[in-house]
């Protein structure tokens, strides 16, 4: 079990309703209206015991835990068929996003609550040296990871898979190879990869896209966040779309 901390991230958990849920904790005098009202007749609905404590008890917890604290199992990982179900599903063509070692839970959070919002059937991580979806994860996300599906597995492998199902794979990339966005097409069965922070995709994830992506700048700064330019790239995507 694990604590899940803030108001919209609690709340979006419960009302996912994809984990197991143990208990809600409440600051004692916490007024029980607006966002903590709904927390509260969420959780028993789903029958758990609600409990009031003392700040400093959720100060344990995390410092920007907003009065409210939910104990809950460990986040319930997917696959990558049951992410092209939910895009077959929906009747869409898939639309997938890759995050190569990404490090930052704070990224990993913008990216998931990015994805959720453009409407991205499933986000995959590595297996390894890479972020995962914990509470502060949930936490940057505003709770979006609750609603997405999000597998781990070896990226490179799910590359050939993927364009075996003939999903046309992107890699994001400032190099001289990459192409402009009115270069490449976005429209159709769609895998996304964002490398990590610092040093972008690896090279054998990088060698096995099928174009390399560049969003144009004209600043002073040369490169984005991992998580902007991944968010600027999804928006693109979705975009080209047909905003769908």
């Amino acid at each position: 079990m694990e604590f899940l901390y803030g108001r919209n991230p609690v709340f979006e958990a419960l009302r996912a309703n994809r984990r197991t849920f143990k208990r809600l904790l409440v600051a004692e005098g916490a007024q029980a209206k607006g966002r903590l009202a709904e927390i509260v007749a969420l959780a028993r609905q789903r029958k758990l015991k609600v409990e009031e404590v003392k700040r400093s008890q959720l100060d344990g917890i995390a410092s920007t835990h907003q009065g409210v604290a939910l104990e809950a199992g460990v986040y319930p990982y997917s696959g990558l068929n049951e992410m092209l179900e939910l895009a077959e599903v929906r009747h869409e063509p898939p639309f997938l996003l890759l995050l190569d070692t990404l490090q930052d839970p704070q990224n990993l959070g913008t990216l998931l609550r990015t994805a959720e919002v453009v409407g991205v059937h499933g986000v995959i991580l590595p297996l390894a040296h890479t972020a995962t979806v914990t509470p502060a994860v949930v936490s940057a996300s505003s709770g979006a990871s609750e609603h997405m599906q999000v597998a781990q597995a070896n990226l490179a492998q799910v590359i050939q898979t993927l364009q075996q199902n003939d999903l046309w794979v992107v890699g994001l990339e400032g190099g001289p190879e990459a192409l402009p966005p009115d270069e490449v097409r976005l429209d159709g069965p769609l895998a996304l990869v964002v490398g990590s922070e610092g040093e972008g995709m690896r090279r054998l994830v990088r060698d096995s896209c099928d174009v390399l992506l560049a969003l144009p700048m004209r600043g002073q700064v040369d490169s984005l966040n991992a998580a902007v330019a991944g968010s600027v790239a999804l928006y693109l995507a979705w975009q080209a779309r047909a905003w769908k």
